[in-house]
């Protein structure tokens, strides 16, 4: 019989690690190279200096333009996709059979959207909560509601 490989995905905004199920009995461990953090930059560095300037239809007043997206968010957007492309990838390469997914809302529905048909067909659980900084025993628990340890 074929082991199932399962990874769990533990992410936020900020960071992301992968721990690995090879069935019943076998606990959790870690994927090698798979612990990645998202460089946030400050504000000053993102976008432009100033935002863009427009005048008034009438008059001589000026005023500045919003930008379309907030460069924070849009970062960690990045990093939902980055995330992404490296699960598609190990996916080609056979590396996991299922995953599960634990992130809070905001970055999970980020990864939902970057998250490409192969490796959403084979997400099997889902837990909304941020789990970046519970050491691994104590994520058994949490993940143990679904998945069989």
């Amino acid at each position: 019989m074929k082991t199932i490989r399962t990874w769990v995905l533990i992410a936020d905004a900020g960071r992301a690690r992968v721990l690995e199920n090879r069935g019943p009995g076998t606990g959790m461990r870690g994927v090698e190279g798979l612990e990645l953090e998202n460089e946030t930059l400050p504000s000053r560095e993102l976008g432009r200096d100033r935002p863009a300037r427009t005048f008034d239809s009438e008059g001589k007043g000026r005023h500045a333009i919003d930008p379309k997206t907030d460069p924070h968010r849009e970062q960690k957007r990045d990093f939902a996709r980055t995330l992404a492309a490296l699960l598609e990838e190990a996916l080609k390469e056979g590396s996991y059979d299922r995953l599960v997914i634990a992130a809070p809302p905001p970055f999970l529905g980020d990864l939902r959207d970057a998250l490409p048909p192969a490796v959403r067909a084979v997400v099997s659980s889902e837990i909304v909560k941020d789990l970046t900084k519970v050491p691994v025993p104590e994520l058994q628990s949490h993940v143990a509601s679904v998945l069989r340890l």
